[in-house]
C-alpha cells in the first residue's frame, strides 16, 4: 500500500497558548534511526527534596503527593529520632519513592546504621555526603571545616565512602558526593574529584575515593534573571561543561570557584562524569527562603517538566527539585501548596508520569526512525520506550517568548499515532489513524508523540 499517497492533512486547534498539532505528508529529508532510552529510567530519575526530618513535612501527606505526581525519589536529612527513620520506610511502602539520605554528619557509625535500616526495607536509593559544607560546617574527629580548610569534609567523605563500599548490607547502593564541597574548598583537598587521579597534586593522596556520582546544586533560578527571560534556561542549567553563572558541574568539578580555584576534570571528562543534581528549582513567591524573583505557578509547572527532561537528556542520573511542600520557613519552592494541594507543577508532572508510566527497566530498548528538519535551537527531543515496545517521543521547546513551528518526520507511516500535552491532561489530545509526520507549534513545554510497538 502507498501510505504516503493516502495521508490527509489533519489539524487540531487547541487553546491559543497550547501547541498546534497537525499531520503532514513526509518531508523530503531522510529520517534517521535513533536509539531509545527506557521510560522507566527517566521516571526513576525524577526526585524531590522533603523535610520530614526537620518536622516540616507530614509523612502521610508526602506519600500521597509522591503517589499523585509519580515521583520515585526523595532526599532528606539523616534523622536523630529513630521514629523518623520508620517514617521514611512508611513513605516508601505507601508510594513509589526511595530515599537519598544525607548522613549524620561527623558520625560514620550512626549514618551506617540508618542506611542499613533503610536498605533492609528496600527503601534506600543512595547515600549522600554532607550538604553544602560551605554553609553548614562539618566537624569530624575533633576538627571543623572553615574558610581556611575543607580537610574535615574530605576525610569524612572519604571514610563514609569506604564504610559504605565495604558494608555487605549496602552492596549496590551508590554514594553521592558532598554538594558544593569541591567548588568551595579553600585548600586543595581533592574534593573536585570522585577519585583523585594520579598527579593531581592534592593534599590527600592519589587514588583517594570520595563518591560514585558528582553532586551539584545547579539552581535554574537566579543568575540575575528577573523571571524566565532567557531561552534554553533549563537546557543550559544542565550543561555539564557550562562556565557561566549556574553553579553547575564545571565550577564544582572542572575549575573550582573559591578564590583562585583548583583544576579538576577536563571538559571532555565532565561530559561523561556520573552526576546527580540534589537541589534545583524556582520559587513562586518571594519571602522566607526565597529567591529574589518569583515565577507564576504556570511558569513553574512548565519549567519543571523541561528541567527533568533536559537533565535526563544530558545524562544526569537523578534530579531533585527543591522542594515538595511550600513552607513559610523554607520558602514557596514547592510542587504543592502549604496544605498539600497540588500546584500546577504537581498536576503537570502527574500528567507526564501517567502518560509515560512504566515500571520495568528489564529490557533492551530498541530504535525507531525520526528527524526534526531545521530543528530550532530551543527545541529538544528525547526518545523513550516502554517495556511493551511503545515509543514515546518527547519534544519540548524552551523559548522565553514566541513559538516555534517544526515538523517531526517519522520516516514512514505509523498507525494509531497519539499526541499528548501534559499541561492539558494525561489523556491524548489527538489520535491519527495514519501519519508519517507531525507538525508542531511549541513555545515553552513538552508534548509527547506516541508510536505503537512494532514488535
Amino acid at each position: 500500500m502507498k501510505y504516503a499517497s493516502i495521508i490527509a492533512y489533519l489539524m487540531v486547534s487547541l487553546a491559543a497558548s497550547q501547541p498546534l498539532v497537525q499531520a503532514q505528508p513526509p518531508t523530503s529529508a531522510p529520517a534517521s534511526s535513533k536509539a531509545a532510552r527506557r521510560a522507566a529510567d527517566f521516571l526513576n530519575s525524577i526526585g524531590v527534596c522533603t523535610h520530614i526530618t526537620q518536622g516540616e513535612d507530614d509523612p502521610v501527606k508526602v506519600a500521597e503527593c509522591l503517589t499523585f505526581t509519580g515521583i520515585r525519589a526523595i532526599r532528606d536529612d539523616g534523622p536523630g529520632n529513630p521514629a523518623t527513620l520508620q517514617s521514611f520506610i512508611s513513605v516508601h511502602r505507601r508510594s513509589p519513592a526511595k530515599i537519598d539520605l544525607l548522613p549524620r554528619t561527623g558520625d560514620i557509625a550512626a549514618s551506617l546504621t540508618q542506611y542499613e535500616t533503610l536498605a533492609a526495607a528496600g527503601a534506600l536509593l543512595a547515600v549522600e555526603g554532607p550538604n553544602e559544607p560551605n554553609n553548614f560546617k562539618v566537624t569530624y574527629k575533633g576538627e571543623t571545616s572553615s574558610n581556611k580548610t575543607s580537610m574535615p569534609t574530605a576525610l569524612f567523605q572519604r571514610d563514609l565512602y569506604a564504610a559504605v563500599r565495604t558494608d555487605p548490607k549496602l552492596a549496590g547502593i551508590p554514594v553521592f558526593h558532598s554538594s558544593e564541597a569541591g567548588g568551595s574548598e579553600p585548600d586543595n583537598c581533592g574534593l573536585q574529584f570522585l577519585t583523585i587521579p594520579t598527579g593531581a597534586g592534592t593534599l590527600l593522596p592519589d587514588g583517594t575515593k570520595f563518591a560514585d556520582y558528582a553532586n551539584t546544586h545547579n539552581y535554574v533560578c537566579g543568575h540575575g534573571l528577573k523571571g524566565i527571560t532567557e531561552d534554553n534556561i533549563a537546557w543550559n542549567a544542565e550543561d555539564p561543561t557550562l562556565n557561566g553563572t549556574w553553579d553547575g558541574l564545571w565550577v564544582e568539578y572542572g575549575h573550582t570557584w573559591w578564590g583562585g580555584g583548583f583544576n579538576g576534570y577536563t571538559r571532555e571528562q565532565l561530559e561523561t562524569l556520573p552526576r546527580v543534581t540534589t537541589e534545583t528549582g524556582w520559587n513562586t513567591q518571594t519571602g522566607a527562603g526565597g529567591n529574589d524573583t518569583a515565577i507564576t505557578e504556570e511558569e513553574q509547572g512548565k519549567l519543571f517538566l523541561n528541567l527533568y527532561l533536559a537533565a535526563f537528556k544530558r545524562n544526569w542520573s537523578y534530579t531533585f527539585i527543591y522542594m515538595l511542600h511550600d513552607s513559610p520557613v523554607q520558602g514557596m519552592w514547592g510542587l504543592v501548596h502549604k496544605d498539600y494541594s497540588p500546584k500546577l507543577s504537581a498536576t503537570y508532572l502527574h500528567n507526564l508520569t501517567t502518560i509515560l508510566a512504566d515500571k520495568s527497566a528489564a529490557f533492551e530498548p530498541g530504535r525507531t526512525t525520526y528527524t526534526i528538519p531545521n530543528q530550532p535551537a530551543t527545541v529538544h527531543d528525547l526518545l523513550l520506550q516502554k517495556s511493551n515496545g511503545t515509543f514515546e517521543l518527547v519534544v519540548w521547546d524552551e523559548q522565553a517568548k514566541g513559538s516555534s513551528t517544526m515538523t517531526v518526520d517519522l520516516g514512514a507511516a505509523h498507525t494509531n499515532v497519539k499526541v499528548y500535552d501534559p499541561t492539558i491532561s494525561a489523556a491524548s489530545t489527538k489520535t491519527f489513524a495514519l501519519a508519517a509526520s507531525i507538525q508542531l507549534t511549541l513555545s515553552d513545554h513538552p508534548i509527547i508523540i506516541e508510536l505503537p510497538s512494532t514488535r
